[in-house]
């Protein structure tokens, strides 16, 4: 009976000891499972991130400001006339960028002050797509829109 009882107990021992393993086991199984499963959740949202950015639709500039710098400088050469015509679309993209800016930034900001009238901003444009031929336009209208922004904190 003594050995009996001595033999249940080491087999209930060993029992017991196998479902301690089989629940550590277990438990490092699902604690592999939960960071495998989370590490790739990670891993497609980043890429999932990145296709919206790659995705994300960027404004398409159309008109005389899609032009290059060189292009510009080529037309104004050839017919000082166009000059305004460039101006007059700088104009607009300004106001344009103005209208996209959150409430209170660059509100006010005036597009043709005294002190950097649009003769001057013309020489600023020109000069600008000599030292930048290989731009757009539409970036030396942004370079302005800058000079303008720190002419008006002046």
């Amino acid at each position: 009976m003594l050995n009996e009882r001595r033999a249940m107990c080491h087999c209930l021992g060993r029992l017991i000891a196998a479902q301690v393993y089989v629940r550590a086991a277990g438990r490092r199984k699902g604690r592999l499972l939960f960071v495998m499963t989370v590490s790739l959740i990670a891993v497609f949202a980043t890429d999932a991130s990145r296709d919206l950015r790659a995705e994300a639709p960027k404004a398409r500039i159309v008109g005389l400001g899609a032009t290059t710098c060189q292009r510009f400088s080529d037309d104004v050469k050839s017919n000082p006339l166009l000059r305004r015509d460039y101006l007059a679309w700088a104009q607009g993209f300004m106001s344009g960028i103005i209208l996209s800016r959150p409430p209170g930034v660059d509100e006010g900001l005036d597009l043709n002050p005294v002190t950097f009238d649009l003769i001057n901003q013309l020489h600023f444009l020109e000069d600008h797509c000599a030292r930048n031929v290989a731009l757009d336009f539409s970036n030396a209208v942004e370079a302005l829109y800058k000079r303008l922004r720190q002419e008006g904190k002046t």
